[in-house]
């Protein structure tokens, strides 16, 4: 008896150190997240794209997803999507950078919050940049900081662990960085220009320093993945790389296009785990995957319950099928504040179709943002197109855009040929147009409350505000989709909007006023008088900008007035976005701000770091005053 027991004991023991090595009961889960590049710059997407062995390696163990998505272009933003596992819009979350944090939705954690109850070690290094309270990350990680590592867990235990890489950030192409000018290793002959870009001497060094930039970072994690295999850990871990959104070079990063959404997404596959994957090592899968589905993957991943709240889907785990998640063919994007920059898109992706849904189309998209035309090929770009040196495509970014555009990324796959007008896709777009306005009513899209007044009325509990707002919500966005009919049709409507007492309907109005331009001048004088007398400052600085835009009126001494009425940081921001595009936009104005400049130093106005940024380059625009 003495001997069995012994024996019994021994084989106790081994099966101990064996669960201990192996894992047995959960795997560990490792996320590797490079900054600011899409996947159209990686060789294992695109020809033309950077050689990253490291990456190219954990593809041939696992899976490569060729339609993987941020739901934003921009970190902040996509970060709050992949840490929530809910759509910026639906939550609050939807604004780069924030005016003020958020509550996470009831009910719903930061989803490592799961983790650590269910026993993981959670830890990250070291990239945050959410837009929730900073009280919604107790209990979160362990460890978050430049110093955060899984390798402090104790003996056995499962881990997270996220490791952000910042080579690719696009902070690297600002002129400022000395080895910017550096001659870079690609060689900028051999680079393929995008066709909305201008060949010229400053895009092809860009491009060729941002493909250096990529296989220098695949070093990085090289050696990140290496010491996890030399500690023996690769066999039960699933390591995910992703890049955190689109990349940097212009229209790129913080712009809704593909470019800014698809990135590139690898899941290397343990060799204990793989009944948890879908498909074998070295499989391409087509469907689609959104960073809002991260959070539901990894706890299904982990054997954790999917809290209810969320809306994301897992791609990986138990109940997942190849042919299920090849089904998958849609996904969702959205684009708004920006910095300083402020606008309004939507986008959803069906299949090789992208419908683009531009809700201020005037708001172009090359409009000044301080940070983006640090890069000097947007200085460069901006310079050729006010000097008329670029062709139709390459002048697009510095012009209004339709309300809604089509495009078909098998035949265009740089998104310059809008095909919203061809009667060829007719149905195609009424169906996309269908699906996207029952996405945005459904959830519903906050945006289309503006963001001073959301940040007054709703930012203390976001997703509630939106539930009780549903029906005023989807009459805003039923005012916008005024601008998708012909202006007859539309008259009527936009007529009873402007004369409502709900200033939101009046405020949504004006926008659907400018997109129509000069169409719409029979409200030319409706507009004058809003602009002169309407209680709220967003109206009148609406209407102002629909009659400046047109021609119709000098905006100037309304714009002034109507700064001069807001105490409200926020407000003001808005309202500058309109003057920055009154001055830069057609038929361009000059503006002397140099009194309300003077009056808001040292106010929580003059504070605001996103009004500061706009004065800023207003004091620079040649011909404006206040200088």
């Amino acid at each position: 008896m003495m001997i069995l027991k012994a024996i019994v004991v021994g084989l106790c023991s081994v099966v101990l150190v064996v669960s201990a090595a192996v894992g047995a009961e959960r795997p560990n889960i490792v996320w590797v997240v490079s900054e600011d590049n899409s996947a159209q710059w990686l060789r294992l997407y695109s020809p033309n794209g950077a050689p990253m062995p490291t990456i190219e390696r954990l593809a041939r163990g696992g899976l490569v997803f060729n339609h993987a998505f941020s739901n934003a272009p921009v970190c902040s933003v996509a970060r709050s999507t992949i840490i929530s596992g809910c759509y910026a819009p639906r939550v609050g979350v939807q604004y780069h950078r924030k005016q003020k944090t958020v509550p996470m939705p009831d009910g719903v954690k930061m989803f490592p919050y799961y983790l650590r109850e269910a026993g993981y070690y959670t830890t990250n290094c070291s990239k945050e940049d959410y837009n929730f309270n900073r009280a919604d990350k107790k209990g979160v990680w362990d460890n978050s900081s430049r110093k955060a590592t899984y390798r402090e867990r104790e003996s056995g235990q499962p881990f997270f662990h996220v490791q952000n890489f910042g080579h690719t950030h696009e902070g690297c192409l600002h002129d400022r960085r000395k080895d910017y000018h550096s001659k870079p290793k690609t060689d900028p002959a051999s680079v393929e220009i995008a066709s909305y870009h201008p060949d010229t001497e400053v895009f092809r060094h860009t491009y060729a320093r941002y493909l250096d930039r990529h296989t220098e970072v695949d070093a990085q994690i090289g050696a990140f993945v290496t010491r996890l295999e030399k500690e023996g850990l690769l066999d039960d871990t699933f390591v995910f790389y992703y890049g955190d959104h689109g990349g940097t070079l212009p229209r790129g990063k913080g712009y809704a296009y593909n470019n800014g959404l698809q990135v590139p997404m690898v899941v290397y596959i343990p060799e204990n785990w793989k009944h948890l994957a879908p498909a074998a090592a070295g499989t391409r899968i087509d469907g689609f995957v959104q960073f809002v589905d991260l959070s539901a993957t990894v706890l299904n991943l982990a054997g954790v319950d999917v809290p209810k709240g969320i809306d994301g889907r897992p791609f990986l785990g138990k109940g997942v099928s190849l042919e299920e998640l090849n089904s998958r063919d849609a996904a969702f994007g959205y684009a708004d504040r920006f910095d300083e920059k402020y606008d309004l898109v939507r986008t959803l992706r069906k299949g090789r179709f992208n419908y683009m849904r531009n809700y201020q189309p005037f708001n172009f998209d090359g409009l000044q943002n301080n940070y983006r035309y640090l890069q000097p090929a947007f200085e460069e770009w901006r310079k050729l197109y006010r000097t008329g040196k670029l062709n139709v495509a390459q002048r697009q970014f510095f012009e209004t855009r339709p309300a809604e555009c089509l495009y078909d990324l098998e035949a265009d796959p740089h998104e310059t040929n809008n095909l919203a007008a061809d009667p060829a896709y007719a149905d195609t777009l009424r169906e996309l147009r269908a699906s996207m306005r029952q996405r945005i009513t459904s959830m519903p899209d906050l945006s289309f409350v503006p963001e001073p007044v959301f940040l007054a009325e709703g930012a203390d509990d976001p997703v509630p505000y939106g539930q009780e707002n549903r029906a005023e919500i989807t009459a805003l966005v039923d005012i916008a989709d005024l601008s998708l009919v012909p202006f007859s049709e539309a008259r009527e409507r936009l007529s009873q909007a402007l004369a409502s007492d709900d200033p939101l309907k009046r405020y949504w109005a004006l926008i659907a006023c400018s997109t129509f331009g000069v169409a719409a001048a029979p409200f030319y004088e409706t507009a004058r008088k809003l602009a002169a007398a309407d209680d709220s400052n967003l109206v009148r600085i609406r209407a102002v900008e629909f009659l400046g835009l047109t021609g119709h009126a000098d905006p100037r001494p309304l714009v002034v007035t109507a700064l001069e009425r807001s105490t409200d940081p926020v407000e003001v921001g808005l309202m500058l976005n309109s003057v920055v595009l009154l001055m830069d936009g057609r038929p361009g104005y000059e503006f002397d701000l140099a009194a309300f400049i003077e009056s808001i130093k040292g106010t929580k106005v003059g504070k605001n770091t996103q009004v500061r940024r706009r004065l800023e380059y207003l004091r620079k625009r040649p011909g404006n005053a206040g200088r």
